[in-house]
């Protein structure tokens, strides 16, 4: 699999302790959230998306959750295409989490009910990205523009 470097922007993340437990401002979501290693990640990789690729940030949806048949799933990040169709979805994983084909199998099982064009898994340190054109997989080594 490629993997795609991602240079990240400048970014000066809200951040409060409260009951001993730290919380990060997700400005998409307007309210503080748990600071785990995989919102750091996320919160990151969000501030890519609409500094760097410039991806408006009224296409993008956060743990959107969606029915996979009978399980309710919760994606991590889902980007919507100018007619609000879902375009790309985007797992986030923890530093030290692996990207391999188990992480790349299961947002390919999210994809059935939503059928988006790309598919991006991120530990904040490396990124894998797919398109997904019909019955053809292939690995992409940029992230598309919107």
């Amino acid at each position: 699999m490629h993997m795609i470097k991602i240079e990240y922007p400048p970014y000066q993340p809200k951040i409060k302790t409260e009951g001993g437990k730290e919380f990060i401002f997700d400005e998409f979501r307007k309210r503080w959230v748990l600071l785990t290693p995989e919102e750091w990640v996320r919160q990151n990789f969000l501030q890519y998306l609409t500094q760097i690729k410039k991806y408006p940030a009224s296409l993008i949806a956060i743990e959107k959750e969606i029915k996979l048949g009978d399980l309710k799933k919760r994606f991590d990040v889902v980007v919507y295409d100018k007619n609000s169709k879902p375009w790309m979805i985007v797992e986030c994983k923890e530093m030290n989490v692996q990207l391999n084909k188990s992480t790349l199998d299961q947002v390919l099982r999210y994809n059935i009910s939503l059928d988006v064009p790309y598919l991006v898994i991120t530990n904040g340190t490396n990124c894998m990205a797919l398109h997904l054109d019909g019955n053809n997989m292939n690995a992409i080594d940029s992230l598309p523009d919107l």
